[in-house]
């Protein structure tokens, strides 16, 4: 077999999209061909993830190749062949083992997107790259890069997605101004301490992430960015924002978490379009009151902020889908929440809420819910009419714990996953295997001494976390649940099955069951065996039912002298 039919080959001869793949978009494969009926119109081929050392030469017969996917292999180096694919678009090189980069990649005119992340890349193959002039997409994530080529700022014009994150830089060179078709540059993960305010003179920006780096201040420029939509600077070291950042009246997504903050700019309430805003870790003791009138907001994160309240025009945002409220001092559930009838996810981890109010089942339509570490003295009667909640955590690894389950968390005929570890629980509910789609059961940390034998009618269970409880015995049905992958026990007392057993996995436990069954199942036969011997024999206690030969009394009836009805029989006197 040739090196082409070792690998996988997908190809379509449509035209395929000018769209360039974003960060995080899985390729869409629309046809999967035989490798030996690949031909020259082949346009798409994907060898990714096989270990190989060395890029197939196979690969360039296909002249008339637009997308090449060679990711996360053990490719040392480009061989001078790559120069005869002169049609290829697309170019995924990422996760391999390139240090240096050959002349003829850079004579590949019609290259629009290169992505070399992930590879111990010299700073001297990267002018290579100059050559490129059509490029429109360069990733370069995690190549150890403490500077960029000034070639690269002042060839390639036509950039529009710059990815460096995950490398050493400090600063960008002045002429990174000359790409003003960037619309993406991704600088996460590095050394900045100023921002760098080149990035103020493209216009055309609308994505900007500088993420965990060392930044302090955000220059007033930032302004000058009209068509800016997302913006991440969390984990910095941001004391304040500049009133300028209204003026990205575009601007829908914001991440400033983790950052020194204690407040908001009041201009920033123009920004009507704001979707998602994140402020967790930053010192707020208050909601900043212009965040009430961002009633387009869908997404809000205020994890670990101070907050002890919520502001009354926090009902306003009724659009929010996702809200993260955890590890705050919030002693009371805030009855606004119960105004948010869109929510589908609610984290309130980690405070002092003691109970639920009535109204919160008007959250109708909550998937997600997080009350680990409050104060809850009982399970809250008012979850079980949330129809839709698929997860629910309710572990209390600090705060009150629970000691039931009530019986009625069957209703939750939709939920997924349940987390209650760390609890003081000593039984589970049986009607836990009415539950067909419950997948994850997390009871670690509690005093169960048993599980209910109608665990094994939980059908859709694929994790059963157990450990560190009082359990000695399994139910003998347990390995009739197919889709368990998952099955901890350590700290348990085990004695059916052994701890010794229990150590080896779970296959080792289902085959341990199923001896017992059957052994079970050969004692019962036996037994029945026995006792049909018994029986025939009139032996032991089953002697009044030994069969009787026709005509002839039985022992009893012999010595007793009694008839079949038991009367005592007169004997004739001769």
């Amino acid at each position: 077999m040739n090196t082409v039919q070792r690998f996988w080959i997908f190809a379509f001869s449509i035209n395929m999209s000018s769209d360039m793949i974003k960060p995080g978009h899985s390729v869409k494969i629309h046809q999967k061909v035989d490798p030996q009926r690949a031909t020259a119109r082949t346009f798409f081929i994907d060898a990714s993830n096989q270990g190989l050392p060395t890029i197939p030469p196979e690969i360039f017969d296909f002249e008339e190749l637009e997308e090449v996917h060679l990711e996360n292999n053990q490719i040392e180096e480009i061989p001078r062949g790559i120069q005869h694919l002169k049609n290829v678009r697309i170019l995924y090189l990422n996760k391999n083992k390139l240090r240096k980069l050959c002349p003829e990649l850079g004579t590949l005119s019609s290259l629009e997107g290169l992505d070399l992340s992930d590879n111990p890349l010299l700073s001297s193959a990267l002018p290579v790259l100059r050559g490129l002039r059509g490029l429109r997409e360069l990733r370069l994530y995690h190549t150890d890069l403490a500077e960029i080529p000034v070639d690269l700022c002042k060839l390639l014009h036509h950039l529009e997605l710059l990815g460096l994150d995950g490398n050493h830089l400090k600063s960008l060179p002045k002429e990174v101004v000359n790409h003003t078709k960037l619309r993406e540059i991704y600088l996460k993960q590095n050394q900045f301490e100023v921002f760098p305010p080149e990035l103020c003179a493209l216009s055309n920006l609308e994505i900007v992430d500088l993420d965990d780096n060392k930044l302090t201040a955000i220059p007033p420029e930032i302004g000058n960015l009209t068509r800016l939509q997302k913006f991440y600077v969390a984990r910095n070291n941001l004391l304040l924002l500049p009133e300028s950042l209204c003026q990205c009246s575009k601007l829908s997504v914001l991440d400033l978490s983790h950052n020194r903050l204690h407040s908001l700019p009041h201009s920033l309430a123009e920004l009507s379009g704001m979707t998602e805003i994140g402020l967790s870790g930053n010192h707020l003791e208050k909601v900043p009151r212009l965040i009430c009138k961002w009633t387009s907001l869908h997404l809000l994160y205020l994890r670990d902020t101070g907050l002890r309240a919520l502001r009354r025009s926090f009902r306003r945002l009724v659009n929010l889908r996702f809200l993260d409220l955890s590890q705050n001092h919030l002693e009371r559930f805030p009855l606004q929440i119960c105004a948010l009838r869109n929510l589908e996810i609610l984290a309130l981890d980690d405070n002092k809420i003691c109970q639920l109010p009535p109204d919160f089942v008007s959250l109708s339509k909550l998937k997600m819910l997080g009350l680990t570490g409050n104060q809850l003295a009982s399970f809250p009667e008012e979850i079980l009419s949330l129809q839709s909640l698929e997860k629910l955590y309710i572990g209390q690894d600090q705060g009150a714990k629970l000691t039931y389950m009530p019986e009625d968390i069957s209703k939750l005929q939709n939920l997924k996953e349940l987390y209650i570890e760390n609890n003081h629980l000593e039984y589970l509910p049986t009607s836990l295997g009415s539950m067909p789609n419950l997948e994850i059961l997390n009871c670690c940390h509690n005093l169960l001494k048993q599980l209910p034998d109608s665990i094994c009618q939980a059908q859709a269970l694929k994790e059963l976390l157990l450990e560190d409880n009082l359990i000695t015995c399994l139910p003998e049905n347990l390995d009739s649940l197919m889709n368990l992958k998952v099955l901890t026990l350590m700290s348990n007392p085990m004695e059916d099955p052994p701890g010794e057993v229990c150590a080896e996995g779970n296959q080792a436990i289902w085959t341990y069951l199923k001896t017992k069954r059957n052994m079970k199942i050969m004692a019962t036969k036996i037994q029945a065996w026995w006792r049909g011997i018994m029986v025939r024999k009139g032996l032991g206690r089953f002697e009044e039912l030994k069969v009787q030969k026709k005509g002839k009394p039985s022992p009893k009836d012999k010595k007793g002298g009694k008839n079949a009805k038991g009367k005592a029989v007169k004997k004739n006197k001769k």
